[in-house]
């Protein structure tokens, strides 16, 4: 049985009476169960959703879902949420079971079965691997690698599992002999999905890791020529009295600027295009003023209630942005934009207080979107929403992840070959894994 440690007092009637510290823990540690006691009980992976109620056997795991997940158990242990011991064990458990489960040419698809491994089909032709999604869990690999770097048998076993994983990725056969990296590949239908990775969008991490790979690197011109090199990449133009340097009109989802920065810092990071903590900063401000300037009229849009990326809505799944607007606000959106706009996110956080508390609100934290206009409140939760609310907020209060993720060898590597600059490749010292949780009795493997 997975004990639920995680478990959050709820939020007093009067909401101000939490501190803004207060407020985030109870927020990080509540979504954090998702992860934890929400977990898939044989593999340990993420569930790529869950209801908002108790949820029928559910063998749906996510890939990317499950690295953002990994992220926040290492935030549950640095905050003496999870005893370390418990941690180590659900890990390695997630691990031998991602050894043990099909892989293309290392990369591993979108979902699997979480209790037998099988590739599930994200689409038809989408049966095997997924660059990206991959990507994201290796994000939380190489954070929980470098996290649990102590002496102990159990934690460099976990290290020698990750380094296994990672050198297995074939990121160069992904060019296809070609200057681009391509996103899927099956062994059903090949390269039928034909879908080179393009910016601006939420990839540019997978460029990063793959120019990065010891065994099997990416020559970085295919940053440059691919991801880069398209003719909508810069951006330039005035959105809202704001410039974007790079991307689509008003932005794009916000997730763009969240899923490849759950690990990559942006404060100082930049290349020959952009300074991403500049771009990542005029993102977020204008997905916030077309919330506040509303000029659809959606009901409850405002300074406190605002954010659109990526979701469930009325009529299913949708990426909303400032220019494909239907109503629909994703509390995610907000919430993991605390290190780009922290006022405004905790605006966000307490309005969002203010809705109907047993609708907004449950046992995995806030519901993944709701639709004012339409009075309707998602009954599910997305593990891709859930987990960067726990990385970003953590990142905007100590920096752990950015902190972690940044000293890795890989990591530097990459961001020095593709010729970006950093505060963080001026030394030559790795991070190394902050303080375990102290004074807490052990839970035995979950």
């Amino acid at each position: 049985m997975i004990p639920s440690t995680l478990q959050a007092p709820d939020f007093p009637a009067n909401v101000r009476e939490l501190d803004d510290e207060a407020l985030l823990d109870i927020v990080q540690r509540q979504t954090a169960r998702y992860f934890w006691e929400g977990a898939h009980p044989v593999s340990g992976l993420a569930r790529d959703r869950q209801k908002t109620t108790g949820a029928p056997a559910n063998d749906l795991a996510a890939i990317g879902g499950s690295g953002f997940g990994i992220m926040a158990i290492i935030v549950a242990v640095e905050r003496g949420w999870i005893d370390r011991t418990a941690a180590l064990c659900r890990l390695q458990r997630m691990l031998d079971f991602l050894e043990s489960s099909p892989r293309y040419h290392g990369v591993f698809p979108h979902f699997i079965n979480g209790r037998t491994g099988a590739t599930i089909p994200f689409r038809r032709k989408d049966d095997g691997a997924d660059l990206v999604e991959t990507t994201f869990l290796f994000q939380g690999l190489i954070c929980a690698r470098e996290y649990f770097a102590g002496m102990a048998t159990e934690e460099a076993r976990l290290r020698h599992s990750v380094n296994a994983l990672l050198s297995q990725a074939e990121w160069n056969w992904f060019t296809r002999g070609a200057r681009q990296l391509m996103w899927h590949w099956s062994p059903n239908h090949g390269w039928a999905m034909d879908s080179p990775i393009r910016g601006w969008n939420e990839c540019m991490l997978t460029f990063v890791l793959a120019a990065g790979s010891t065994r099997h690197p990416i020559d970085p011109g295919i940053y440059h020529e691919g991801f880069a090199g398209g003719s909508d990449f810069r951006n330039g133009r005035d959105h809202y009295g704001i410039v974007l340097p790079l991307g689509m009109d008003f932005g794009g989802p916000l997730f763009f600027s969240q899923y490849s920065f759950c690990g990559l810092d942006p404060r100082g990071l930049s290349d020959r295009y952009a300074d991403y903590w500049q771009q990542n900063l005029r993102h977020t401000q204008i997905n916030y003023r077309h919330c506040v300037r509303n000029p659809h009229n959606h009901l409850g849009y405002g300074p406190d209630c605002w954010g659109l990326t990526a979701s469930h809505g009325p009529r299913g799944f949708i990426a909303s942005a400032p220019d494909r607007d239907f109503g629909v606000i994703t509390p995610s959106a907000a919430l993991s934009s605390f290190p780009y706009a922290p006022g405004e996110a905790m605006r966000a956080l307490r309005g969002f207080l203010t809705k109907p508390r047993n609708r907004i609100w449950g046992r995995f934290g806030f519901v993944d979107a709701f639709c004012e206009p339409r009075n309707w409140y998602s009954r599910t939760y997305l593990a891709i929403n859930q987990g960067p609310i726990i990385a970003m907020i953590e990142n905007h209060r100590t920096g752990l992840l950015w902190r972690l993720f940044m000293g890795a060898p890989e990591v530097r590597r990459g961001l020095a070959r593709l010729g970006f600059t950093s505060q963080h490749l001026d030394t030559s010292t790795s991070a190394q894994g902050p303080r375990a949780a102290a004074g807490m009795a052990p839970l035995g493997c979950t």
